[in-house]
């Protein structure tokens, strides 16, 4: 919420204690501006949570290419060194190391890369749930303003009608908490 919002709210209150019977919807309004900053903040640290997912499904690519160039560098010497004719016991013990190296790094791919798949699918789920919330907040401040309508023109219509965008919000971000996406 903007302070020039904050402002013209705390004027539409002023009007409206002077008109009892539009208490309740002073009321709503605050309400519906408690919730609005709620969702704006949950909203916030979803989005944030997602971009440091990425930056850790990023790292893990980083640490999962790495370690396949390690294994093709380690696969390709242990060729070349399978390729000579060698006839030392040395050279021959250290292409076996190469290669039992190799199995094990081959295995170690495959964890890093799960890994890495794990974190992009925390990503797309962050994502979702910031979506949601940004939906939500986007519904709570459409019922907020329909809400302040009512103040100028002293028709319930427009109260109930942002009651209902409120409820509407409410209930959109509510689901981000209540399922896991």
């Amino acid at each position: 919420m903007e302070p020039n919002e904050a402002q013209e709210l705390q004027e539409e209150h002023e009007q409206a204690a002077k008109n009892p019977s539009l208490r309740p919807v002073s009321f709503t309004m605050s309400v519906l501006a408690v919730l609005v900053a709620i969702s704006t903040v949950l909203g916030h640290r979803t989005h944030t949570e997602a971009v440091l997912a990425q930056a850790r499904a990023s790292d893990q690519w980083n640490e999962y290419q790495a370690k396949k160039i390690r294994l093709n560098e380690t696969q390709l010497t242990s060729d070349l060194l399978s390729v000579l004719a060698i006839h030392d016991d040395a050279a021959r013990k250290l292409m076996d190391s190469y290669k039992s190296h190799s199995a094990k790094w081959a295995d170690d791919l495959k964890e890093e890369q799960d890994k890495a798949h794990d974190y992009e699918a925390e990503v797309r789920r962050a994502e979702r749930k910031g979506n949601r919330f940004d939906l939500g907040e986007a519904l709570l401040e459409i019922g907020l303003v329909v809400t302040s309508i009512t103040l100028l023109t002293r028709q319930r219509a427009y109260w109930y009608l942002g009651i209902g965008f409120g409820v509407a919000g409410f209930i959109v971000c509510a689901t981000v908490l209540l399922l896991h996406l």
